[in-house]
């Protein structure tokens, strides 16, 4: 007889779970063993990124499988807002997931309806061809899929900012800010700490508050993360593999080399 299976709680359970916090950080490397090092980390959750990141699905399902042995929730980004494309990341295993430039109340309630399955929502029906159910092994998955879910969508321009408290009606799990592409669309690009940002990232924090649907946000300055943590944001994106690989093997140049080219 087959083991009889249970999946691990959804990034929304966890979140209901806790009284700080989520500190997680990017996985855009696309590589299995560098996700299951930072799984190792202590860190609450990873964000495995296929938007900017050169990942497919073979490389999304096998840093699935290198992260499931440890205690760390992975999140994962499509790069579209797409029912297929969010039917076959489910499928891979994928219990939660991230789906960028989200800017309405109609946008957000098609992820929703993305990662249900009829009546509800459009979710093609495969359990017994996916990961997702352990190939039919997970009890109950068809009936009881929807609580093993959680979709979390990205306000990432000024027009979705405005549009925040309907977002979160919607019935998302949450959602993620993202100051990069908001201070493009404010023509502050690459300032993401510039206070009209922080400002607009601090009232979708207040938006999710008063609605009570967690909040994260994308923040690689410590200060500016910090500051976000004390308004109330209830998860955060701290760093990611790629920056402290390029950062690091900077840091080992300009310490070792000096400028005549020299050791």
């Amino acid at each position: 007889m087959p083991v009889r299976l249970n999946l691990p709680p959804s990034f929304a359970a966890v979140l209901a779970g806790t009284d700080r916090a989520a500190v997680g950080m990017w996985v855009c490397s696309g590589s299995a063993l560098v996700a299951e090092i930072c799984a190792g980390s202590g860190l609450d959750w990873l964000l495995i990124d296929m938007e900017h990141a050169p990942n497919g699905l073979e490389s999304v399902l096998a840093q699935l499988q290198a992260v499931a042995a440890y205690p760390v929730t992975p999140l994962v980004r499509v790069p579209v807002n797409d029912p297929v494309v969010i039917k076959q990341v489910l499928d891979l295993g994928a219990q939660n997931l991230l789906v960028p430039m989200v800017s309405s109340a109609a946008e957000a309630l098609a992820a929703v309806r993305a990662v249900t399955y009829p009546p509800h929502g459009v979710r093609g029906v495969g359990s017994a061809l996916g990961r997702a159910a352990r190939w039919n092994r997970v009890d109950g998955y068809l009936t009881g899929a929807a609580a093993t879910v959680s979709v979390i969508v990205q306000i990432e321009t000024a027009g979705a900012v405005e549009q925040a408290d309907a977002v979160v009606a919607s019935g998302v799990h949450g959602i993620l800010v993202g100051p990069s592409d908001l201070a493009a669309s404010m023509d502050l690009i690459g300032q993401q700490t510039h206070p009209d940002v922080v400002a607009a990232v601090e009232y979708c924090i207040a938006v999710g508050r008063r609605a009570g649907v967690p909040v994260g946000v994308n923040a690689f300055d410590p200060v500016t993360a910090q500051r976000y943590l004390a308004a109330g944001a209830s998860f955060i994106l701290v760093g990611a593999d790629v920056t402290l690989l390029a950062r690091g093997s900077e840091a080992f140049a300009d310490h070792f080399i000096d400028d005549r080219g020299r050791p």
